[in-house]
């Protein structure tokens, strides 16, 4: 079920208390409001917001996509409320089975509403390198959002069941869906999920609008890793934040721009042999009135893209 196994859960008792926050939150929910950006998909657009305790970590933007025997999660939100908020929008919405829950990738906005689904026994889905992802940080993520949220407000680290190295096709009953497993962009483990019904990219933190990229992964591997989702007959794509649907690949305008000035001014910082608190208060200024949350984020992209260039 977890990093942290399930007997140890029990022993400690911290089990029996997921399973009764589960209830609780169960008891509370609220169906999501969602938006259907092509036919059977649904999704619900997250708040402009870091995490709070008002906005219960509803930051990203997820969403199902409805077949004939099947449903699949695209990420099921970033609490417990969250995710059970999503799942009864699922049940007023179809009585299709929820069979997958797909995981995009490992930051807690996206995926710490997982527990919300496994009662249904979908499988799991994720990168290959999600689970070391989440072995890695996942105590620290539960740690710093109970400190915000509460306890008990997460539910339980679900792992994934099923792991994609590369590229796999699942079905869902008259609807097929791609699903790709990227080399490290974003972050180490972004999965990407491609509906050939509908030509509608679903790309997760792949892409961002409006608000500010956050670079947890490989700057130059994101670019690669966009430029390779240009090539897909796609019309329109789903990004992790912002607005819900975009045209593509023209959608990813504003984004392989931040990008492109991120690894210029950097590349020019280091050869300028500038420090790099220096670096991260110079470079990508010229950005900073086109994205939310831009000072929040920025600074951490800088470091990130200078550590990877300094060693080119």
């Amino acid at each position: 079920m977890s990093g942290i196994s399930r007997r140890r859960l029990i022993e400690s008792g911290a089990y029996c208390a997921c399973l009764a926050g589960c209830r609780r939150w169960a008891r509370a929910e609220t169906p999501l409001n969602t938006q259907e950006v092509a036919p059977g998909i649904h999704m619900r657009r997250g708040v402009y917001e870091d995490v709070t305790r008002a906005n219960g970590n509803a930051i990203a933007n997820i969403g199902f996509i409805i077949g004939r025997d099947a449903v699949a999660v695209f990420d099921p939100g970033g609490s417990l409320m969250d995710g059970a908020r999503l799942r009864a929008r699922i049940r007023q919405a179809t009585a299709v089975p929820i069979g997958y829950v797909l995981m995009s990738h490992s930051h807690p906005d996206h995926i710490f509403g997982a527990g919300a689904f496994e009662s249904d026994r979908p499988q799991f889905v994720g990168h290959a390198r999600l689970p070391a992802a989440l072995t890695l940080r996942g105590d620290y993520y539960r740690q710093r959002l109970e400190g915000v949220l509460g306890k008990d407000s997460l539910g339980p680290l679900v792992m994934p069941t099923r792991l994609i190295a590369d590229r796999e096709q699942i079905e869902l009953g008259g609807r097929s869906l791609m699903l790709t497993a990227h080399g490290i962009a974003h972050t180490d483990c972004d999965l990407s999920v491609f509906d050939t019904r509908t030509e509608t990219l679903l790309m997760g933190d792949l892409l961002f609008l409006e608000r500010v990229p956050s670079l947890d992964g490989r700057l130059t591997g994101w670019q690669r890793e966009l430029t390779a989702l240009k090539a897909l007959p796609a019309g329109r794509a789903v990004a992790g934040h912002g607005p819900v649907s975009v045209k593509w690949p023209q959608g990813a305008g504003d984004l392989e721009r931040y990008l492109d000035v991120l690894l210029r001014e950097t590349r020019q910082a280091v050869k300028d042999g500038l420090d790099i608190d220096v670096a991260v208060k110079a470079v990508g200024q010229s950005e900073r009135g086109k994205w939310r949350l831009f000072d929040d984020y920025h600074g951490h992209n800088v470091i990130q893209a200078f550590k990877e260039v300094e060693w080119e």
